[in-house]
């Protein structure tokens, strides 16, 4: 698969995991839809674009997953079609199951899950009808393992993993593709923008987000990744053997995380 004259769709698009595969992207010969809140970032990641005529902007907030459809024709409209869909846009937490609030588990399901969903079956009829289409999802190892303050943040991301795998049964007659990419410790601001239990923003980078891949690194590594059209991509440092412990060694893993100091 190549990238060439596809048109690719990114939410999450104005910081960390978005940008960099934003701008990597635009060194090659495709098209742009970037999308998030806030439409001054998707300006500035537009214009650090090489080839910004060839970018197109839509703002999309995940927590209004009703109005997806609306949102999805908008962006075909854009250049006529949509190859792929890069649902990379979300939220973190860091906060102990007792110590959060419901409203908190709320958003990250209303924001990483329904919106992430409502957007992809937005889209669903666009590459039924087209019969190709492929979608890429950013989820976590936290997607297929837990550790503790990210419990709203884990249930979130392996519905994820539910959902889509689903979706790549039932569509696979129809020739659309899904991968799930499984990132660890990116160097981004995932963890300063993680929600608290009550709502608020930690504010605060961690020892183990700060010392993670280098997100350009991790974007060129996710684009091999969805080029190789992977059912699923870990991508990481030694964290991603956890993939394979809780696999085999469940017991182990519970006791390594136990003893590991990340929050």
């Amino acid at each position: 698969m190549t990238f060439d004259n596809k048109v690719i769709w990114i939410t999450g698009a104005s910081s960390g995991i978005g940008k960099a595969l934003a701008l990597e992207l635009s060194k090659q010969q495709c098209k742009l839809i970037l999308s998030s809140r806030r439409e001054h970032k998707l300006e500035e990641v537009k214009n650090e674009c090489q080839q910004p005529k060839n970018v197109k902007i839509i703002t999309l907030d995940l927590a209004d997953y009703q109005n997806m459809k609306n949102i999805a024709e908008k962006a075909i409209s854009l250049f006529g079609k949509v190859d792929i869909l890069i649902n990379n846009g979300g939220i973190s937490q860091r906060s102990l199951i007792v110590d959060t609030d419901i409203e908190v588990d709320k958003k990250l399901m209303d924001i990483d899950y329904l919106g992430t969903v409502a957007l992809s079956k937005a889209l669903l009829p666009h590459f039924i009808e087209r019969q190709t289409g492929h979608f890429v999802t950013v989820t976590s190892l936290m997607g297929k393992f837990s550790s503790p303050y990210r419990s709203a943040y884990c249930g979130a991301k392996h519905a994820l993993h539910g959902f889509f795998d689903a979706l790549r049964l039932e569509h696979d007659k129809d020739y659309i593709k899904v991968t799930m990419i499984c990132p660890g410790f990116v160097n981004t601001n995932v963890a300063r923008n993680a929600l608290t239990g009550d709502g608020s923003t930690q504010n605060d980078q961690d020892t183990a987000t700060e010392n993670g891949l280098d997100v350009n690194v991790f974007a060129k590594r996710m684009l091999k990744a969805i080029k190789k059209e992977k059912f699923e991509a870990y991508i990481g440092q030694k964290e991603v053997l956890g993939i394979y412990l809780k696999r085999f060694f469940p017991k182990l893993l519970h006791k390594i995380v136990l003893r590991s100091a990340v929050r």
